[in-house]
């Protein structure tokens, strides 16, 4: 097959020259509209006051850690007007931060997660403002509705053939709320198959690290999301067939990689998922038959692993861990648990698994092995070590474990 174009933009001596995000989507666009190909963005800090809005066909490669994306300081305002479902502008009480080119989320108390609003601006007159998209949900005055500039630093929605390629994305958390992860993260995705994301680093974003929703066949390669206010990794909403692989998820506020609704058949492999604020690996809503090899899940803040309680048609069944290291989670102020079951969660199987934890008498947090729920079981151990924990290696219904090998419990 004949190679795409490629084209070069930098802050100088590129083929486009700019230090934004419009030189960037100037350069994606351009290359979308002659068929696809590769855009290659030098070294330098690009200031993001939208999304690069990602195209089919088009590959993004940055040069590591020297091409970062920074996300904008964020303004907000409340509506003055009822921002109603499907319109298309909002209007402000403060105008100040808002123009056209900028990108902007719309909500209210009671239009959070796939009900937020999130597009661009394109044209305004005094304090209202055109959207490029109607909004999904009705944001009323009485509710607190808000228009804030957040949004994620790389999207896609409905596209194919996707790659990005050594990018550090600064969520420049301290400047920004929050954008929950259904309609953003550093990197989102929305109903975008077979997207490649590989090397590529997010950091400080107010939110979610890297998240794809509704996307089948999702590959996350090398990749580290550190420092973010939500989730590291958030493959959710029906994804299909995700791949994970050596990536690091470390020190996010919440959770290292959150497996959302109806993930099924998925494979996460040689990750570190590290001092997350409360749950290294979180399982649930319909999310069955996924297999986690030699993964490590260490150090965060109660759970290492957790299986959230959901009834027996919508557990997270017949997820398989192998090889993996679950140790040493929990703190002092919350004594941890290795692998916790909730729900009627049924025929999960660990193999040759190491989850303890493995320091001195009177520094353990580890409280506990494998607990599990009332409802949950069958559980197949096999030869999988749960010595070192500071109370006990398994606790709840332990009459749902089945042993074989030579499992320690």
């Amino acid at each position: 097959m004949a190679q795409g174009l490629e084209i070069t933009v930098g802050r100088r001596e590129a083929d486009i020259v700019g230090t934004d995000n419009r030189a960037l989507q100037a350069a994606v666009d351009y290359v979308a509209r002659l068929g696809g190909g590769v855009v290659q963005v030098g070294p330098g800090t690009y200031l993001m006051r939208d999304s690069l809005h990602l195209r089919s066909g088009v590959t993004v490669r940055g040069c590591g850690a020297e091409t970062i994306l920074r996300k904008a300081d964020s303004a907000e305002s409340p509506l003055i007007l009822d921002g109603d479902y499907g319109e298309e502008q909002i209007t402000v009480a403060d105008p100040a931060g808002f123009a056209p080119g900028v990108g902007v989320a719309v909500k209210d108390d009671h239009s959070d997660g796939f009900h937020t609003t999130v597009c661009t601006i394109i044209a305004a007159e005094g304090n209202t403002f055109q959207l490029s998209g109607p909004l999904v949900f009705d944001c009323m005055v009485a509710d607190h509705a808000v228009a804030q500039t957040i949004y994620p630093v790389i999207s896609g929605y409905y596209v194919t053939g996707v790659r990005l390629e050594g990018l550090t994305i600064d969520g420049n958390r301290a400047h920004n709320p929050a954008l929950n992860g259904c309609r953003g993260g550093g990197i989102f995705l929305y109903e975008s198959d077979g997207a490649v994301i590989t090397d590529c680093r997010v950091y400080g974003y107010s939110g979610d690290g890297i998240s794809f929703q509704k996307c089948a066949d999702v590959r996350v390669e090398r990749c580290e999301c550190a420092g973010n206010s939500g989730l590291g990794l958030h493959p959710g909403s029906g994804s299909q067939r995700p791949v994970v692989l050596d990536c690091y998820s470390h020190d996010n506020g919440e959770i290292g990689l959150f497996v959302c609704w109806r993930v099924r058949g998925g494979r996460f492999e040689r990750n570190t998922l590290a001092r997350n604020g409360r749950v290294g690996i979180s399982i649930g809503h319909k999310d069955t038959d996924n297999l986690f090899v030699e993964n490590v899940v260490v150090e965060n803040g109660w759970c290492g692993v957790h299986f959230r309680d959901e009834s027996e048609p919508m557990a997270g069944h017949r997820n398989r861990f192998v090889r993996c290291r679950i140790q040493d989670n929990g703190t002092t102020s919350e004594p941890g648990v290795g692998v916790r079951i909730d729900g009627a969660t049924h025929d999960l199987a660990f193999e040759a698994c190491a989850i303890g934890d493995t320091r001195p008498v009177g520094a353990k947090t580890q409280a506990v092995g494998l607990f599990v729920g009332a409802q949950a079981g069958p559980v197949s151990l096999h030869r999988v070590d749960l010595a070192g924990n500071a109370r006990c290696e398994v606790e709840g219904n332990a009459g749902a474990v089945l042993k074989t090998g030579r499992s320690s419990a």
